[in-house]
């Protein structure tokens, strides 16, 4: 670890910290690169990282190989609201992340931060076209309250993965109160940018932190990578069929992408807590032209609340 660089001084009023780092669909990235580039922000500061600390790999370009460049760990701020982006181009394991985390949270506690936001991706069956839902993990139970007003689920269990979990875990050894906003997308894309559920997650702390930010460049992004996730979806549909055990139960000749099947038992897990659901989950069935065969269970739901 080398050291926090100091671009330009600057003064901020009870700033807010969005961090992120990179993580399954660059969801966390995509949020503070779209956030600094569009506000936008101006850089201040740099953590300067030992290159050695983060070297899984040499590249190679037409046979040559040679070592990366050091990623970068910047701050940047803006006004109105009075903010800091901290933008880090890799995940360090191990030791040096927590070094690195301990800093970011040290510098942004010297600028007087109180609230940190994070996001990350929350990986679900789900198709590309789904409109992502947003869940939420805080290290305060009382800001988790604060965030169902704006539609937010709690997050029930499991883990939040690298420097985008790890930072609102720490934030409270440094009195900070800190958020993670998950956003769902489609599990087979996982190593695919996924700039609808950034999106997501943008439109969310803009309502949260009141301020206001053009969306049209994004906006494009998320077509342009819908028309390549077509592509991928319709080869996962060839794949990733139903395997009918029960011949009787299932049409032999109805293929039933199994995303879809682990999404209809989402949804009546869901429907079980909330029968006002009930009407998506026939939609559903009937799209697909499964309801004759779930026809008992679905109306099993209403004879259970009775």
């Amino acid at each position: 670890m080398e050291g926090l660089k100091i671009y330009k001084d600057v003064k901020l009023n009870n700033p807010i910290m969005v961090a992120g780092w990179p993580g399954m669909g660059s969801v966390a990235l995509g949020v503070v690169n779209y956030m600094r580039r569009k506000l936008p922000a101006v850089r201040f500061a740099e953590l300067k990282i030992d290159p050695m600390s983060v070297l899984d790999s040499v590249a190679v370009e037409d046979g040559f190989a040679f070592l990366p460049k050091t990623p970068r760990n910047t701050f940047y701020y803006t006004r109105d609201p009075d903010m800091i982006i901290f933008e880090g181009e890799a995940q360090v394991p191990g030791p040096d992340g927590i070094r690195i985390v301990d800093k970011v949270l040290s510098t942004a506690a010297t600028y007087g931060v109180k609230k940190l936001y994070t996001g990350a991706a929350f990986p679900m069956p789900i198709s590309h076209k789904d409109r992502p839902e947003l869940y939420g993990a805080a290290n305060d139970k009382v800001l988790l309250s604060s965030l169902s007003a704006f539609g937010v689920k709690t997050m029930d269990s499991g883990h939040i993965s690298g420097l985008n979990g790890l930072v609102i875990g720490f934030a409270r050894q440094k009195n900070i109160d800190a958020i993670s906003i998950l956003a769902t997308m489609p599990h087979y894309a996982i190593s695919l940018p996924n700039p609808r559920a950034s999106g997501a997650i943008i439109d969310l702390l803009a309502r949260m932190i009141n301020f206001k930010i053009d969306m049209r460049a994004l906006d494009l992004y998320v077509k342009d990578m819908d028309e390549k996730m077509s592509l991928i979806e319709d080869k996962v549909k060839d794949v990733l069929t139903i395997e009918h055990e029960e011949p009787e139960s299932y049409p032999v000749d109805k293929k039933i992408p199994e995303y879809i099947m682990e999404k209809i038992e989402k949804m009546f897990h869901e429907v079980r807590g909330d029968r006002t659901k009930a009407a998506t989950l026939k939609k559903e069935l009937d799209r697909w032209d499964l309801y004759h065969l779930f026809e008992d269970r679905f109306l099993d739901l209403f004879r259970e609340n009775r």
